[in-house]
């Protein structure tokens, strides 16, 4: 229950909140002990345009987790009593530190306004705060004052009252991002929760998380009270990340979220807030030097540019050698399988030429792709990522997307490797809900984990010498498209106003190697996994499609009898007799193939697909690759196996592709072929957490169906213009 006429006062120790409080109401006050405890109650009445508002003095402290009485009195009285609105007093002079409190009222729930106190020592200081830019990028008001003389003061009250009728006592609660391991984290204990109403009857959900992360046993003990079993739920999620991050990053839940609040904090105030901000922060530190190189308008992204092409030459380079491995090792396996199921047709087909060498197309990248996650860790866990997407913001904005849009960008595969499934997730950071809906929107178009095994193939086959080039001209590729279609749909069906730009800037580590090795396992786990799972299952759903309906006893009769012909024909020797063979079983194969279900329905779209370059086989992999980006490689691998010349050839896959006359024909094709599977509809999961994310069909259908058209166009220009 709020009360718009309840102002509530907080503040750090030292900041001018008492001597603002009695200014605001001289001898309107009283004083006592909140019932039980031993910590001062200050309440007042204060005069505003004739009427009185209660005013709250609530304890000095320096945040809202229970390490003090005093901090424990503050958060109750917010949340139970509810005032309807909080004026934050700061010490203008440090506000780096003082807005650590602002970030958790604002996490809270609670409407406040800012009041800048001590405003005239901070400018005999030197010090210069730009209040209107203060305001643009928090969305909060702001008012200088000096307490002690009371100017500035009653704007402050009265833009709270204002508030407090507004928002009837109950602002959005902020959320920020507080990195990858614990917004995961974050993201599937609030649902937990909210379901099960643990103390949102005062909190929000997301804040209660929040104090379970930071061990805040008085919030804990709570939650033991009224719901045991979910409390014990949750404690488990906490335990298993704090496990993580101990291990992989040397910290704690704790640490990292006071690093990433702080991270924000010093974003808003070195983002023109501070306008001298060299002789504030004259204590540069590590981190701040290396972000005047790294971060620098026009160096920063020459350096990104290069460690994206980097990161691509190196994974290439060492990962050519024990690609190779894996893919001789499948080689080897389904000879042996062939051999041993030789009296078995139907068991050999489905375990060769479906399992093997389905599941096998994408095994064999296995090395390459733990190689470029073992560098995007190392990325990652130095803090260089969230550098990129402060460096992104001013692109982004141009655009219409929200400068946060970039981590899930990121994580989708913006610096490749990633997987549009999170990165969709990784959007309810957003504020605006048109910016997050065009940046889930134009996610599925990044260069994700599951398109860089088909790239990566085909540009070591047809573009060897430059093949780190033409990777990361993929990659670029990926963000210009999103950053185009990101401006058409803000211009067009999603239009409206981007809001200011707030990145939180984690200092900057050295990698813990354990943690380093740690992630890029799970990453690479979590590939293997989907290998042996949902692309396995589709590997035999796409060798059944293609294998059936079998060939009636008639026509292999008839092909028995052609192969008796000609191994009767005395006039032939036996190298031409094996070769007329096989060439009339590979035939015949592809005849199979072609009449198949699945080669049925890759005929029925080759009059349209032509335009782009592909064949009715290449249908057929695309179809595929909307369950899973993986099974375009998968489906490959299988059809190449049913249509080999010889029965016992193991030649890889990717030397099947070099001599195909279908590709080698024409670079174009390559290239056509390339860009579709970069642009064209997500997978089949990305589908189904779009229409999670957004509660509506309709944007489902729409990347479903506008990406496909999208990817064909493009496909259908790149083909002619290099033809």
């Amino acid at each position: 229950m709020y009360a718009s006429d309840v102002i509530a006062l907080a503040g750090n120790p030292n900041s001018g909140k008492t001597t603002a409080f009695n200014h605001y109401t001289g001898a309107r006050q009283h004083v006592g002990n909140y019932p039980g405890i031993t910590v001062e109650k200050k309440e007042g009445t204060a005069k505003l345009d004739g009427k009185n508002i209660i005013l709250v003095d609530l304890p000095g402290t320096y945040s809202l987790t229970a390490y003090s009485l005093e901090e424990i009195v503050a958060r109750k009285v917010l949340a139970e009593e509810r005032p309807g609105a909080v004026i934050d007093v700061l010490n203008a002079g440090v506000l780096n530190r003082n807005l650590y409190l602002s970030v958790q009222l604002l996490e809270l729930g609670m409407p406040i306004v800012l009041a800048l106190n001590m405003m005239d020592e901070a400018e005999s200081q030197g010090l210069k705060v730009n209040i209107k830019r203060l305001e643009e990028l928090t969305g909060i008001k702001c008012f200088p004052c000096v307490a002690r003389n009371g100017e500035g003061l009653e704007p402050a009250l009265r833009a709270a009252v204002e508030l407090a009728k507004e928002t009837k006592g109950k602002g959005k609660p902020l959320e920020i991002s507080y990195g990858t391991d614990l917004d995961l984290t974050l993201n599937d204990m609030t649902p937990l929760i909210e379901e099960n109403k643990v103390l949102t009857d005062f909190y929000p959900a997301r804040w209660v998380a929040l104090k379970f992360l930071e061990n805040d046993t008085e919030v804990i003990d709570r939650a033991k009270k009224a719901n045991p079993q979910i409390t014990e739920k949750l404690e488990g999620m906490v335990d298993k990340v704090t496990k993580h991050l101990k291990t992989t990053m040397d910290t704690y839940p704790e640490a990292l979220i006071a690093d990433y609040r702080y991270g924000w904090i010093n974003s808003i105030l070195k983002n023109g807030v501070i306008e001298n901000q060299e002789e504030v922060f004259s204590r540069t530190d590590f981190s701040d030097k290396i972000d005047r190189v790294l971060t620098h308008r026009i160096v920063g992204p020459v350096i990104l540019l290069l460690v994206l092409y980097c990161l691509y030459y190196v994974t290439i380079q060492i990962g050519a050698y024990p690609n190779d491995w894996v893919s001789a090792f499948f080689d080897w396996l389904s000879g042996l399988m062939g051999d041993l199921l030789e009296n078995s047709p139907g068991i050999k087909s489905l375990v060769c030429d479906g399992i093997i060498a389905g599941v096998g197309g994408v095994l064999g990248f296995v090395p390459l792709i733990m190689i470029m996650f073992l560098f995007i860790s190392i990325l990652e866990d130095s803090g260089y990522m969230a550098r990129v997407a402060y460096m992104m913001d001013r692109i982004f904005r141009i655009f219409g997307l929200h400068g946060a849009s970039i981590m899930p960008f990121i994580i989708s595969g913006g610096i490749a490797g990633g997987c549009a499934v999170p990165g969709v997730m990784a959007t309810r950071t957003l504020r605006s809900p048109l910016e997050r809906l065009a940046t889930i929107l134009t996610l599925p178009f990044m260069m994700c984990g599951a398109k860089i095994p088909v790239i990566m193939l085909f540009t070591s086959v047809f573009f060897e010498k430059h093949q780190a080039l033409y990777m990361s001209l993929f990659t670029v590729a990926g963000w210009v498209v999103a950053l185009l279609v990101a401006l058409f749909l803000r211009h067009t069906i999603i239009p409206g106003k981007s809001t200011p730009f707030v990145m939180e800037l984690p200092p900057y580590r050295m990698p813990v190697a354990s943690g380093v090795v740690i992630h890029t396992w799970e990453r690479t786990w979590q590939y293997i996994k989907k290998a042996g799972t949902v692309i396995l299952a589709i590997s035999i759903l796409m060798w059944a499609s293609m294998t059936y309906p079998s060939p009636s006893d008639e026509q292999e009769a008839q092909i028995h009898g052609q192969i008796e012909a000609i191994q009767a024909n005395t006039a032939l020797s036996d190298e031409e007799k094996e070769a007329q063979v096989a060439e009339l079983e590979n035939s015949d194969q592809s005849s199979h193939l072609a009449n198949s279900y699945a080669g049925r329905l890759g005929r029925s779209l080759e009059p349209i697909t032509k335009y782009a370059g592909f064949d009715w086989q290449t249908n057929i992999a695309l179809i595929g690759g909307i369950m899973a980006k993986e099974v375009v490689l998968t489906t490959m691998g299988t059809a190449y196996s049913l249509g080999a010349v010889d029965e016992d050839d193991t030649t890889s896959l990717k030397d099947k592709v070099a001599n195909d006359p279908h590709w080698n024909a024409s670079p174009a094709n390559t290239m056509a072929f390339l860009v579709f599977t970069l642009l064209y509809s997500p997978c089949f999961v990305t589908l189904l957490v779009i229409r999670q994310e957004t509660g509506k069909w309709r944007w489902t259908f729409w990347s479903l169906f506008f990406n496909l058209g999208l990817a064909f166009v493009a496909a259908v220009i790149v083909k002619h213009l290099m033809t």
